[in-house]
């Protein structure tokens, strides 16, 4: 896996302040995308020991809420083995931080058994892990400056504990 970027103190891309890691590589390639460099899988730096570190650290400080993956795809298969690796290691040593995940796939589509991005005993516990899926592809004719953490309309903040507890789909009350 590859990472594009990392931003610290980022009030964009969730609530509160976060850490923001865009994942390199995605294969939706939206019209319109605000960071299409991101679509190579090789894009930016290599995602190794030391770069892990250097999340763990920033995401560990008192005022960040959480972390926030986007890129790119973090939920491309090639990038979902080192999320969830991450993923797991912030659950259990940061159990209280937050994570949002942002994606150009559909849940009910393509990351549930059976989906293109579906890996079994991977994409489950992702999303069992995951607080807030903002999922769907950019669409740039739907695009609206006005909506919290999303580009378009057609995109949706679903909470995933709830989702994934109850089973169908749970918007968060961000979608207003």
């Amino acid at each position: 896996m590859y990472i594009g970027e990392i931003k610290s103190a980022d009030c964009a891309n969730g609530t509160g302040m976060r850490v923001s890691v865009f994942v390199s590589g995605c294969r939706n390639h939206c019209k319109g995308c605000f960071q299409p460099e991101t679509w190579s899988f090789t894009f930016g730096e290599k995602f190794d020991e030391k770069m892990e570190e250097k999340i763990l650290s920033e995401l560990s400080k008192p005022h960040y809420q959480g972390i926030t993956f986007l890129g790119g795809d973090p939920m491309e298969q090639e990038n979902q083995p080192e999320v969830l690796r991450l993923i797991k290691k912030i659950k259990k040593e940061m159990p209280k931080k937050t994570v949002w995940i942002y994606t150009g796939y559909v849940y009910e589509k393509d990351l549930k058994e059976g989906g293109k991005k579906y890996i079994p005993s991977i994409t489950d516990e992702i999303l069992d892990n995951t607080d807030i899926l903002v999922d769907g592809p950019f669409i740039e004719e739907k695009k609206r400056i006005t909506l919290n953490f999303r580009g378009s309309s057609n995109q949706r903040i679903i909470d995933m504990k709830k989702t994934r507890k109850g089973g169908e789909v749970v918007l968060s009350p961000l979608n207003n």
